[in-house]
This record gives structure tokens, sequence and C-alpha cells, in this order.
């Protein structure tokens, strides 16, 4: 028996086939376009039912965080409802670094990807079914470079000001089911935290900040092949419009509070990176940054704060990363002392949570999304 085909012709797609040997198939990934940052793979296979067949991705030791392959599982659905986990191992010798995939279907269709995908078509579903509740607005901050909306979905009547905003890294799939957990708390009549923002609160939600990447099957990049937060401290039309239409959206309303949400190839737990560092830093954004965290901690086991990333030096921080320049920008400068911005970037993982491991599915579109309610029920308890 063989694989009698491997494609990667549709949304967030890709994928190389170097060579297709009976139940052995040689692949290799695409890089972003004008860019040298590979890791997102998402490709269907048709093979015959009950044969195992054995994916080769190779190339993998320049891949942007080699890192993240290691005790990584791949994604796999057939339903393309269910995402669960395929046995998989990482051999940094072998062919410039190769992931091996083993895995026997059901049926004669089988999707692999790096996560669960969420497609722009799940997108605009997301978007319409929340800007059609009651109190939700909708608005185009602005367009990709191939001409996307920047969709942003506001609801809320309060003073504080809350920004939410994902997949700035469009493979970081993670990012936007989180999003759409948390709309769904926010819309829904009968959870208390979401009503309880929206009273104190005023909430604009962009679910995906890269449209072009995400349909493009990229890892990190636009179209322009330009990592998007990395510029936040001058945005231009030319390269990076998605921030440039965010930002000034954040300059008109203010930001109070804001959540950046991402996932960490490498890190097998969901943490939160701060903006320690920043030029104006102020001990009370700080207690407030880490009450909000240590708040979080206690809410769910699927997240923590002994794993996450190096704490930037004072004075130090990348102020073109989103998380510290929204901090500086509207700091107590700014937005008045004991009011200046708690700004975070959430990263959950593409592996399995290495507290709370679930062999069969790993990280999950269900648990990002049961995070993203964990994170508003901290949020309404800070506020």
């Amino acid at each position: 028996m063989t694989i009698h085909d491997i494609n990667a012709a549709f949304d967030s797609g890709n994928i190389v086939v170097e060579k297709i040997d009976g139940t052995v198939a040689t692949l290799s990934i695409r890089k972003d376009k004008d860019s040298d940052f590979y890791q997102w793979f998402h490709f269907r296979v048709a093979s015959a039912p009950g044969e195992e067949i054995t994916l080769r991705i190779t190339g993998l030791a320049k891949s942007a965080y080699p890192q993240g392959w290691a005790d990584y599982d791949a994604c796999v659905t057939e339903d393309r409802e269910e995402w669960l986990r395929a046995p998989s191992a990482y051999e940094p010798g072998e062919e410039g670094g190769t992931l091996t995939i083993r895995y026997t279907p059901d049926g004669p269709l089988s999707w692999f990807a790096y996560f669960a995908p969420y497609s722009m078509e799940r997108h605009h579903d997301l978007v319409s079914n929340a800007a059609l509740c009651e109190g939700v607005s909708h608005r185009v901050l602005g367009h990709s470079l191939e001409g996307q909306p920047i969709d942003c979905l506001s609801m809320g009547e309060g003073d504080i000001v809350v920004w939410l905003y994902a997949r700035q890294h469009p493979g970081e799939s993670m990012a936007e089911w989180w999003m759409e957990g948390a709309l769904d708390a926010l819309t829904d009549p009968g959870n208390p935290h979401g009503q309880y923002l929206r009273r104190k609160c005023t909430i604009h939600a962009v679910p995906n900040c890269n449209p072009d990447g995400s349909r493009r099957g990229h890892l990190r990049t636009n179209y322009a092949g330009v990592n998007l937060n990395r510029e936040w401290h001058e945005p231009t039309a030319e390269r990076s419009p998605e921030v440039l239409a965010i930002r000034n959206a954040m300059d008109e309303s203010g930001v109070h509070w804001a959540m950046d949400v991402h996932g960490d190839e490498a890190i097998p737990a969901a943490f939160i990176a701060g903006f320690e560092g920043i030029p104006s830093w102020s001990d009370d954004q700080g207690k407030r940054y880490h009450a909000y965290r240590d708040r979080l901690a206690l809410r769910t086991a699927d997240f923590q704060t002994r794993l996450g990333y190096p704490v930037a030096a004072k004075g130090k921080a990348n102020l073109s990363m989103s998380t510290n320049q929204l901090a500086e920008r509207f700091g107590e400068a700014r937005m008045g002392k004991g009011k200046g911005c708690v700004a975070m970037t959430l990263e959950m993982p593409f592996k399995d949570n290495i507290d709370l491991p679930d062999k069969a599915r790993g990280w999950s579109p269900e648990r990002s999304m049961e995070l993203a309610r964990e994170c508003l029920g901290a949020l309404a308890e800070m506020v």
C-alpha cells in the first residue's frame, strides 16, 4: 500500500514534498515569504485506511526554534474537528534534523499540523457571531498588506480600557483559540466575569493581527516577511500596517490593561512575560502585574510561574515589542498615577503541559479557550 497524495494548497497550508516511497514520505517546511523563519506545517495526506504511514519532516535543525521539536508530538485529525496527537520523534543529526511522525489512519484522509489550525473562515465566523451580540460593535482598524481587514470588536461601558490582541505571529494558532474562548465569555449573558468586566471596562479585542501570514501558512511574519512584534516602536504603512492600525487605535483610546496572546515552541507550559526593564517602570505597575500573574496561577493549574522568559534588566526592555511599548507608552506619565498600563504577553505551549499532561491531545484548542476564561476571571478580580 502507498501514500497516494500529500497536499497543502489550502488556507494556512505549508509543506514541501521531497519524496514519497510507499508508506514513507520525506518532507520539508517552506520558509515564510521573504524571511528565514520556518516551523509551521499543515498538510493533508491521502493513504490507505488501516496502514501505518511514516512522515519524515527534514531540515529542522535550522528552523526558527529547533529546541521546540524535542518531546513534541504532531497534531492530527481525520474529522477536521477533534485534533489529537500522533507519536513523533526528533533526531537532530538525521538529514539536518528530522521529525518522524508515525500514524495509522482509520480513514482515507488525515490532516497534520504543528498545532490545531484556526482558519480565516473560522475567524470570519468568530467576528460575525460576536458582532451580532448585544452591546458589541465592530470596526475595521485598517488593512493588511494583502488587503485583509484588521477586525476589532468592542464592548463594555466602564472607564478602564482593556485591549486583547492575538496572532501577531500567525503560526501560533492557539492564540486565536484563546480569543474565541475570551469572546465567548465576554458575550455570554450568563458568564459573571464577562458581564462584570463589561460593566467596569471598555474592552477592545483584535482576534487576528496578522491575517496574511495566517492564510499563507507562515510561522512568524506578515506578507513582507516582517515580525510584527518587533515593529511597535515605529510601525509603517509599507512594512507593518497591521501594527500601525492597532497602535493608532490604542493611542485614541488609551490603555490600562493589555494582553498580547502567543504560543511558545519550546517551553512546555503556559506563562506570562511582563514589561520589567522599561525606562518608566513604576512600582504600582509592577505590583499590579505581579498580582494578576499570581491570581491567575491560583485560579488554574494550567498556568504557572516557575517556567518563563528571563527578565530584562532595568532600562533594557526592547521597546519594539508590544508589551514593553504599551507599558511605556501608556505609563503613569500619560494615564495618571496608579493608572499606568499593565501589559502582558501570554504564552501557551505547542507541546503538552508538563504539569498536567494529556497524552492524547497535549495542549489543545479546548485548553486554550478555557485558559482565556480563567484570564478574564483573574482580570475581573483585579479591576
